[in-house]
């Protein structure tokens, strides 16, 4: 171990060295989760809020959130309150968390596998008296587990989902979830403005397809699209397909569209927010996409979904659908779905349609 990695050992162990507090975690009421990074990642943690206040109904639930994930939390009927993390404003971040730090947390929960300096320089401010954690890899040959700062770790098994890796992390309140469905929670208006948007298409069999993810390599091109429009309609001719879109992504998916000239696709209508994809999604009869958050937020309403993966099967474990009808084509590549095989994404989607159509 060369000295500079010696050293780096040392500072790690003393920044995440603590004072041992007398505090019984059964007697928890204020409890803070980090999950400021993607929407994905939000609503696969969504069952441990639920699961957590169920089980304690008076405890309170304080999310710190990103300002890209935090609408998935719009509604919903778990949380108690949601702070935003500006990564990219250092003097915001510091009034958000020394205001934390006054809300004198019981409990804080952190999802990290690996150790991440900015995780722990936020736990130090805000100070909670427990710290709660899924088990983590080491850095410059400190064990994860030598960490003080933590005070439990999930312990690490193959084989399982996200979903059900974050839920161990209530293990140490003797907490046993009875449910790992997803929850997202749109209001009416969001439901009545799908369903006057679909009301065109009556009687039609609903196709959405999500074009891209937010990571680069997770994309859906042109020809590809067409393709696939092509091979569902050959197939079945009573459908209607509908091109998600995103508040940024807007003009440029309606352009293609027209570009693509089939009278049997269209853009769906402008979104604001997540949600308001959501209430489409739940309102379609299946979902083909990319890797990305739109797997899971169909995941979250059992709707039968085709999803394009890159050839890694670890991410696959983790991330995969949860849906009850799914089927996944795997590309060549392990980092991109470029190159995946258009053919078995029609065959999938026609699979699919057949069986929910009989």
């Amino acid at each position: 171990m060369s000295l500079t990695t010696k050293i780096k050992a040392y500072l790690l162990r003393f920044f995440t060295s603590k004072k041992a507090r007398d505090f019984d975690i059964r007697n928890v009421k204020k409890v803070l989760f980090f999950r400021y990074d993607r929407i994905g990642d939000m609503v696969i943690t969504t069952p441990v809020f639920r699961e957590l206040k169920l089980f304690i109904p008076e405890i309170k639930i304080t999310v710190l959130a990103s300002k890209a994930n935090q609408s998935v939390l719009s509604n919903n009927p778990y949380i108690d309150d949601i702070f935003i993390n500006y990564k990219n404003s250092f003097l915001n971040d510091f009034q958000t968390l020394f205001r934390l730090r006054k809300k004198k947390f019981d409990v804080c929960v952190e999802f990290d596998h690996s150790v991440v300096p900015h995780a722990i320089l936020r736990l130090k401010i805000i100070n909670p008296k427990i710290v709660i954690s899924v088990a983590k890899e080491g850095r410059y040959g400190v064990k994860g587990s030598e960490l003080k700062l933590y005070d439990f770790y999930t312990e690490k098994k193959n084989n399982l989902h996200f979903r059900d890796i974050w839920l161990e992390t209530l293990s140490p309140l003797n907490i046993r979830p009875k449910s790992n469905q997803y929850d997202l929670f749109c209001t009416s208006s969001q439901i009545q403005v799908a369903k006057n948007f679909i009301s065109k298409f009556h009687g039609k069999f609903l196709i959405g397809i999500n074009l891209e993810g937010a990571v680069e390599g997770k994309k859906i091109q042109n020809t590809e699209l067409e393709q696939i429009c092509k091979g569902i309609k050959q197939a079945n001719n009573n459908i209607q397909i509908i091109i998600l879109t995103a508040p940024n992504n807007l003009q440029s998916v309606s352009q293609l569209v027209e570009e693509i000239g089939l009278e049997y696709v269209v853009t769906s209508y402008k979104t604001k927010t997540i949600l308001d994809v959501a209430a489409l999604i739940k309102n379609l009869d299946i979902i083909i996409t990319p890797d990305t958050s739109i797997v899971h937020i169909a995941s979250a309403f059992d709707k039968p979904i085709v999803t394009i993966h890159e050839n890694n099967q670890d991410s696959y474990q983790l991330f995969s659908p949860t849906s009850s009808l799914n089927k996944t084509v795997f590309s060549s590549k392990d980092n991109s779905i470029n190159g995946f095989d258009v053919k078995k994404v029609i065959d999938f989607s026609n699979e699919l349609i057949k069986g929910i159509s009989e």
